[in-house]
């Protein structure tokens, strides 16, 4: 494959254009590993290590090679995708099938047809780190240029995960948010409906939901709007 300016102005293009109101996180992972294999000179195969504390992940990846080779560092706790991810640094490894760090993960790497593996570290936020893994199918794939591109390319596509994972967490939170105040308005609603009809307390009101939810055994909020809807329907 060949990767001339114009293919890496329209990788870094691509990326620039991805709206993140428009496609889950899972999506964007996958376009940053897809257009990464494109753009970078020696890739026969990409993928996208995220380190949460629940534990390391593939988050994307191009192909079956880079998933299991990737799944291999995480079942051993070495690797350079981990390495690379941990120290915030660019791991080389330029002949794998001579490289005897980790283990020998890299010999095994060799022998799945990954004879040269180049990982970038990608800082995403908070307490989530990174890694874009590039593997090669011959050794010495990567030379000194597609080094310095793959880490131009890393740091721009930090960004773009580091933006989609605040917006997707930012949604996900704001949802939940959302919810758990619509549940608070329509309980308001039928204490409100009770002291009207009742007489009552506003705590009296709320003792009532509580009973009739746990006799009932269902949700407060799904007492509280069948409540208000029977009152809504009455004439």
């Amino acid at each position: 494959m060949t990767h001339d300016h114009t293919d890496l102005l329209a990788a870094f293009a691509d990326l620039g254009n991805t709206k993140l109101s428009e496609h889950s996180l899972d999506e964007i992972l996958s376009r940053v590993a897809s257009v990464a294999r494109r753009a970078l000179p020696g890739a026969v195969d990409v993928s996208i290590t995220l380190v949460r504390p629940s534990g390391p992940y593939t988050a994307a990846c191009t192909g079956d090679l880079a998933l299991k080779l990737d799944e291999r560092q995480y079942e051993h706790h070495r690797g350079p995708c981990l390495q690379a991810a941990a120290e915030q640094s660019t791991i080389m490894v330029a002949d794998a099938a001579n490289d005897t760090r980790w283990a020998g993960w890299a010999l095994r790497a060799a022998a799945a047809g990954a004879g040269s593996v180049l990982s970038v570290g990608l800082p995403i936020i908070d307490e989530v780190s990174g890694a874009l893994n590039i593997y090669g199918g011959r050794p010495h794939a990567f030379d000194d240029n597609a080094v310095a591109l793959a880490q131009s390319f890393a740091g721009y596509a930090a960004v773009a995960l580091a933006n989609a994972y605040v917006y997707h967490t930012t949604a996900d939170m704001v949802g939940h948010l959302q919810a758990a105040m619509d549940s608070r308005a329509v309980i308001e609603q039928a204490k409100g409906m009770i002291m009207v009809q009742q007489r009552c307390s506003a705590d009296e009101a709320f003792a009532l939901l509580t009973r009739i939810s746990q006799t009932s055994n269902r949700k407060l909020r799904d007492v509280a709007a069948a409540l208000v809807a029977d009152i809504r329907s009455r004439p």
